[in-house]
């Protein structure tokens, strides 16, 4: 699909030469999707062992080499935008390269690691009804991937749920799920705080246009509420998948947004001629929708049961292994 963006893009509209720039960068991101790919992959073995460490390190040599190497490919190389895009897939695998070797070498996955064999597909049909689920909560919350802080501690906490569901201790993982709320609340508090003291420079930081600089004053209180939504979200979200209830948590998303945000956004947005603040409202209305059906299946979450089905499946899946 990338390779295609130069035809693609001017189908809907786009200005050929914008699309053929965009077509250049894009084609030098390809090679960075396959590191991405296996990083992801490296980077959730190491969480499930509460490993963070390495994930640090990989970050920092990471920011180390590509500050230098973009600024040669575009300026010294004379490649561009297209200079920028290599830097990154070179990066990529600059940073699979670390935790691979992290994990290869490392006593502290001694216990972990394991030879290739076919045998780990023979559960890949159940592995596949809790990815497929589980990526499109993941690819609808990409538009509030700028909200690091409660991205950070949803992983976190869909990491600890699930340890203490496993290790068959329900206490443990309702205590991680009041944690983890509190924290990204107050977070949440001070952020929207912080915004709205500033909201009248902020938007000094975009332009120089008494225009624009009036207009973001005026959407920074929403941005603020959205932020506690947001950051609720991101955290319930980590949590549904510690619990695995992917399939229920990409319903409740589609729902929110799909059936309530879009539909609220266009009406108030088009209908109502409130533009941008009316769009805005609609993804507020969405993410609350979110937020409100996430925390009522989370407050009714038996969670002795749940951790009774967590032992289940590691049973069901130990037990073939061990018979053969």
């Amino acid at each position: 699909m990338w390779v295609f963006i130069p035809e693609v893009l001017p189908l809907i509209g786009q200005d050929p030469l914008i699309a053929s720039e965009a077509g250049k960068y894009a084609l030098w991101l390809i090679p960075g999707l396959f590191a991405f790919s296996v990083a992801q992959c490296f980077s959730k073995f190491l969480q499930c062992q509460s490993l963070i460490f390495p994930m640090v390190l990989s970050s920092l040599i990471t920011l180390t080499v590509f500050i230098p190497l973009c600024w040669f490919m575009i300026y010294k190389v004379g490649m561009g935008n297209a200079g920028a895009a290599l830097s990154v897939s070179i990066c990529d695998w600059v940073e699979v390269t670390v935790l691979g070797l992290y994990i290869k070498y490392s006593p502290s996955c001694e216990k972990t690691r394991a030879p290739f064999t076919w045998e780990a597909f023979k559960e890949i049909g159940s592995f596949m009804r809790l990815a497929v689920p589980s990526a499109v909560m993941l690819c609808i919350s990409t538009v509030v991937l700028v909200y690091n802080l409660p991205f950070g501690i949803g992983t976190a906490a869909s990491v600890r749920v699930s340890n203490e569901l496993g290790a068959g201790n329900p206490e443990g993982a309702r205590l991680v799920v009041v944690v983890a709320l509190s924290i990204v609340v107050c977070s949440a508090i001070l952020v929207s705080m912080t915004l709205l003291s500033l909201r009248r420079f902020i938007g000094i930081a975009f332009s120089n246009e008494e225009e624009v600089i009036n207009y973001v004053t005026r959407m920074v209180p929403l941005l603020s509420i959205s932020v506690l939504a947001d950051n609720l979200q991101g955290v319930l979200t980590g949590i549904s998948r510690g619990c695995g209830w992917q399939h229920l948590g990409a319903y409740v998303n589609l729902g929110a947004f799909y059936l309530i945000g879009v539909p609220v956004g266009v009406v108030l947005g088009f209908r109502f001629h409130l533009g941008g603040a009316g769009f805005w409202i609609g993804m507020i209305a969405g993410g609350a929708t979110q937020v409100a059906l996430l925390s009522i299946i989370t407050a009714m979450t038996n969670w002795r049961k749940m951790s009774d089905k967590a032992r289940e499946r590691v049973f069901e899946e130990r037990l073939p292994t061990q018979a053969a």
